[in-house]
């Protein structure tokens, strides 16, 4: 869990601790109604990236080569690296579970 929010909080997002009951404590962001958590479990508990029911999640960053150079330290896998194309520069790399996580910079690098 602290591997996939090291991530995420990279990529801009701000998360609260939470626990609602006996359940598992976890953290959660709010995006303007939309929510991502993260729960504890196992590395590498997502489906492969590339099969039926797999999660793939989209970030716009001000800055795609700035976002990859703070990701390096954390070993975050680079899927795809970046190149201009025409929504913005872009890249692809890899949560700690594997879920592909596209970022997205639309002035520039």
């Amino acid at each position: 869990m602290d591997a996939a929010l090291a991530l995420y909080r990279t990529l801009g997002l701000t998360f609260t601790q939470e626990q609602h009951g006996a359940g598992p404590i976890h953290h959660s962001c709010d995006m303007d109604g939309t929510v991502l958590e993260i729960y504890p479990s196992s590395e590498g508990g997502a489906p492969d990236r590339r099969a039926g029911g797999a999660t793939s999640l989209g970030f716009r960053v001000p800055s795609v080569d700035a976002v990859l150079s703070a990701l390096k330290p954390l070993g975050t896998p680079v899927i795809t690296p970046p190149k201009d194309s025409q929504w913005g520069r872009r890249a692809v790399v890899a949560d700690p579970d594997g879920r592909a996580v596209e970022i997205l910079s639309s002035n520039g690098k």
